[in-house]
């Protein structure tokens, strides 16, 4: 029987980035994907004079029909949320649909290189570890767990800091914190991760491409929380989604014309097939 994921968050209709990345990419790894969209944008933010719709509203009456159908689902996606609204909503969600071997994956997306994304603030930012806070996995870069944690963004670092990081987004109380984005040696960029109830830390590192590329961000946490579903251990998850990422850059940089706003990740889902053996 095919596994269910729900992933919440917006649609922006062309950009390859959040649903448009996370229903083909967890649908292309064999599972029912469920969405509820969060809002509607034209185009994602890196282009002028999109359009915006915010459904905040619609988000109760979805998850009651759910209930009143007796819908299950094997795994909980959450990624770019847009009001502490939604992030209070995403809470009662969990509570209302987690079971006991429900899968909850927070993608806490709202900032990169040292700056929060456009109308977020600092208490927004902590209001969401009261998100991840009910999380399995949380996958954060290094800005988005600085904000969270009400510490100053510190470009460079060691592993040590790195760790001491990790423990402290742990104790916001997800079994499993990843600081995505991280570098620990030149020409390399991973991700690392704590395991909390084994006290135990995971490094593993690709390729760091040249380019970057709007939506990466959601093609690796589509790839994790897919793999997590699909039963791979948290190690080997966090593996395929890190290489699977490298890939659709490679793929991108290989085409001599290719689009500035997002990453190919339609031509490596063939990679991504074969690495998951399906």
């Amino acid at each position: 029987m095919l596994k269910r994921v729900v992933s919440i968050q917006d649609i922006s209709c062309l950009g390859k980035c959040s649903l448009t990345v996370a229903l083909p990419i967890i649908s292309a790894m064999g599972h029912e994907t469920c969405i509820v969209p969060t809002a509607v944008l034209s185009a994602h933010t890196a282009f002028s004079n999109f359009t915006f719709r915010d459904l905040t509203s619609d988000i109760t009456p979805i998850a009651d029909h759910w209930k009143k159908e007796n819908f299950k689902f094997d795994a909980i996606y959450t990624g770019y949320l847009g009001s502490f609204e939604q992030i209070d909503l995403m809470k009662q969600f969990f509570d209302d649909f987690k079971s006991e071997n429900t899968l909850v994956f927070v993608d806490p997306a709202m900032a990169d290189n040292g700056v929060l994304y456009k109308g977020f603030t600092p208490e927004f930012a902590k209001h969401m570890g009261t998100l991840c806070a009910k999380a399995d996995m949380i996958v954060p870069n290094l800005t988005e767990a600085s904000f969270m944690l009400g510490i100053p963004y510190q470009p460079e670092y060691d592993e040590a800091y790195i760790k001491e990081i990790l423990k402290k987004l742990a104790d916001l109380g997800a079994k499993y914190a990843v600081l995505t984005g991280i570098s620990l040696n030149p020409g390399k960029l991973g991700v690392m991760a704590y395991d909390k109830s084994n006290d135990e830390f995971f490094y593993y590192e690709n390729e760091h491409l040249p380019q970057s590329f709007h939506g990466t961000g959601d093609v690796f946490a589509s790839t994790c929380c897919g793999a997590l579903t699909a039963g791979f251990p948290y190690k080997e998850a966090l593996k395929i989604a890190t290489d699977y990422t490298v890939e659709c850059i490679r793929k991108t940089i290989g085409e001599k014309d290719h689009i500035w706003y997002g990453v190919d990740f339609e031509a490596a889902i063939p990679y991504l097939i074969r690495r998951i053996g399906k």
